[in-house]
């Protein structure tokens, strides 16, 4: 890395990385030349690659009409279109699109279009929003509340209001059979035990990302899972919301992951892969009847500045565009069963790989001590980090979370963009055996002799 001026920026640690000078399609390129593959697009964003010419060149041009235009002062064509188009694609019946500039922004929308609606319709007494353990929903305080991944919300405990949690469906951990409905149903029953408990007429929503995000690494729902789901919360007038923020935008091989299990949410979340990294955008989509007894009641009490920003929905104009003509939906379909299947063939030679899921361009790995009971590897191996560390030496870009609960196990999101090719599968899968090995390397003398 190239001699550097002490930087004034910060986030979370102190940890420095190269300067990025370029990056085109699945590439990037710091300043000093070195190529990374970047599998995990980002942070999951960059669904479509880097550089895209027509994207650029659809933002060049609303760059030349207007920056910004204001809600309350204009509507604008690119943030009409895109209104429209993702109302199109959106799970039958929602049909009203609010635009935020993230992940976290979309979840807060969500909660709030939850509760205004609940007053509206003479039900004031609904407050709480159930999720899941573990999950992530977003950084603000709101967002939180939600979340389920203590590393990540013990110290604001105090600061905000406890919601209700229920285990995620991790049929692998529990010895259960993901295929069979009775492993859904097992794990869905829960929200219904949940939902009774807490008192039904409290019970506001219920927040499911359909496939799992980064806090349980691309975990898919067992069969008859989010149906069963559907189920109960009609049963008890709970709302049901989909937090599509990382798997929606076409990664699975769907553009919105709930249409893998024919289940129409009340209101869906997305950003990240929305507009693919071009732009800060993000949506909360929602059904007729959500919205319209809001409105009628004197307004959505919710804003921000930037919703709507005529240049943000150009590039996500021209990013749905790409996806549709390029047919990237299908290609992560193939691509992503493709680099799956070379995942569970090298987990069936390695040590220390005891799960693979995911769907289409959303998958992950994790590490395990023991493929028999898949015991985590000790903790203060830290292995979550020193892989990626390895894979970024060898230019493979991953991205890892503690698996159980935040603070042990190992897992490893491997979701390189929608464009990826059967070519660059194999560098990814280069770079992360030549990682695997070194990290097997460094930790053989603290691994339990099983290992």
């Amino acid at each position: 890395m190239s001699e550097r001026e002490k930087s004034h920026l910060f986030y979370q640690s102190r940890r420095r990385r190269p300067q990025l000078d370029r990056a085109r399609g699945v590439y990037m390129w710091d300043v000093d030349g070195k190529r990374y593959l970047d599998g995990s697009s980002g942070a999951m964003v960059c669904n479509i690659g880097h550089s895209n010419e027509r994207v650029l060149e659809a933002m060049r041009r609303q760059m030349e009409k207007s920056t910004f235009g204001y809600r309350l002062h204009f509507e604008t064509e690119p943030a009409e279109n895109l209104a429209r188009l993702t109302a199109q694609r959106a799970p039958e019946g929602l049909e009203k699109v609010f635009f935020v500039s993230g992940g976290s922004e979309a979840v807060e929308s969500a909660i709030k279009l939850a509760r205004q609606y609940a007053i509206a319709v003479g039900e004031a007494q609904r407050t709480k929003v159930i999720s899941r353990q573990p999950s992530y929903h977003g950084c603000t305080l709101g967002a939180l509340a939600l979340t389920g991944y203590a590393p990540l919300t013990a110290p604001f405990d105090p600061m905000m209001r406890p919601m209700p949690k229920i285990p995620a469906p991790r049929a692998y951990l529990d010895g259960l059979n993901p295929n069979d409905p009775a492993t859904g149903h097992h794990y869905a029953d829960m929200l219904e035990a949940r939902i009774r408990e807490e008192g039904p007429e409290t019970v506001l929503a219920f927040m499911v990302e359909p496939i799992g995000g980064a806090s349980t690494g691309a975990l898919v729902p067992p069969a008859g899972y989010m149906q069963r789901v559907r189920e109960i919360c009609d049963r008890y007038g709970v709302l049901l919301i989909h937090d599509e923020v990382m798997c929606g935008g076409g990664r699975t091989g769907r553009f919105f992951a709930a249409e893998h299990y024919d289940v129409a949410p009340d209101i869906l979340v997305v950003s990240k892969g929305f507009a693919a990294g071009y732009a800060p955008l993000g949506a909360m989509v929602a059904h007729d009847r959500i919205v319209e007894p809001v409105l009628d009641g004197g307004g959505f009490l919710h804003g921000f500045t930037y919703a709507g920003n005529p240049l943000a929905c150009a590039a996500g104009l021209a990013v749905l565009e790409e996806i549709e003509t390029e047919k990237l939906c299908e290609n992560a379909a193939s691509v992503g069963a493709l680099l799956k299947s070379r995942l569970v063939e090298l987990m069936g030679r390695h040590p220390l790989i005891g799960d693979v899921r995911g769907q289409g361009l959303l998958l992950a790995f994790e590490l395990v001590a023991d493929k028999r009971t898949l015991a985590p590897l000790p903790r203060e191996l830290n292995a979550y980090d020193k892989l990626v560390e390895h894979a970024y030496d060898e230019g493979l870009i991953l991205y890892s979370r503690r698996t159980r609960g935040g603070y042990e196990g190992d897992h490893f999101l491997v979701c390189p963009p929608m464009i990826t090719t059967p070519e660059q599968v194999d560098e990814i899968m280069d770079g992360l055996e030549r990682a695997l090995g070194r990290f097997l390397a460094e930790a053989a003398p603290h691994l339990p002799r099983a290992a």
